[in-house]
């Protein structure tokens, strides 16, 4: 029987700093390595923006957080971005069952597509996408005659947003579909049941985890957007302004304490949302 140097520094009577200390000393070298790199690329720049912004009081942060133009960039940011990663849920699903299920022409060009978003400069993507969804764009001129409007609009925004997030669904859909056998969907039509009573009670079930997964990655890549969409949206406040570029903006006239107290507030919010999803990921399987 081991007894670890931690247990020793405790039986000791060592003060709980020191046992620490000991727990860093004696710890792998794979695990130093881990905090090492977490402790640099996450905590260290979080905690530096919890510093800056708590510079500022309680009342200034409060004032900057609530201003009606920081309310209607979170209002566009997050509302859009859940709207938006709600659809890549729905598309996403049936992008990877096609492409799982089926065999067709041109199927490997189509698959290596989906990652287009992830290998494209986001400024690009908003360049083409700005082109492509103006009145005189292919797409935009087909909504003009009806006066929709899409690029440099909120819509434009979600437009954007739904481009960079949609391979995030589909490529954490898409491999729980391969490892499902289609078997078990012929015993379940065998047995008498429908194909959407198919699609509820016997794919769902397994699928739900890795859509809520799906979704989340999209949801927060939408919301950490900036390239494509100061491009595709005119940047005006109350209209369709998001949060990133309000930060930018802030950076632009040297209000670095305004700009660190919206990058707080998204990061919190964020981390919210974020576990709000976990908390149910984590409940659907255990209903599983």
């Amino acid at each position: 029987m081991t007894v670890s140097s931690q247990d020793m520094s405790r039986s000791r009577g060592d003060s709980p700093w020191k046992v620490f200390l000991d727990s860093i000393i004696y710890m792998p070298w794979t695990w130093r390595i881990m905090l090492g790199y977490l402790a640099f690329m996450l905590l260290l720049p979080t905690a530096a923006m919890l510093v800056k912004s708590s510079t500022l009081g309680p009342v200034e942060f409060w004032r900057i957080a609530t201003s009606p133009i920081a309310l209607s960039t979170y209002d566009v940011t997050f509302t859009t971005s859940l709207i938006v990663a709600l659809i890549d849920g729905v598309f996403g699903i049936l992008i990877a069952w096609v492409l799982v299920r089926y065999s067709f022409p041109l199927k490997r060009f189509i698959d290596a597509s989906i990652d287009l978003p992830f290998a494209l400069p986001t400024a690009v993507a908003g360049l083409t996408l700005a082109t492509v969804y103006s009145e005189n764009g292919w797409i935009g001129s087909l909504f003009a005659p009806f006066g929709i409007k899409i690029a440099f609009t909120r819509l434009g925004v979600g437009v954007a947003m739904m481009f960079i997030s949609l391979p995030f669904v589909v490529r954490t859909v898409q491999p729980v579909l391969m490892q499902m056998e289609k078997e078990i969907e012929e015993a379940a039509w065998s047995l008498g049941a429908s194909s959407w009573q198919t699609f509820w009670r016997v794919l769902l079930p397994p699928l739900f985890p890795a859509i809520l997964t799906g979704v989340a990655l999209g949801f927060s890549r939408a919301v950490g957007e900036y390239g494509s969409t100061v491009i595709i949206s005119s940047n005006t406040p109350f209209k369709d302004l998001i949060a990133p570029i309000l930060i930018f903006q802030r950076l632009e006239q040297y209000d670095y304490a305004g700009a660190t107290v919206i990058g707080m507030v998204l990061l919190i919010l964020s981390l919210i949302m974020l576990l709000v999803i976990n908390f149910i990921q984590a409940w659907g399987r255990r209903y599983d």
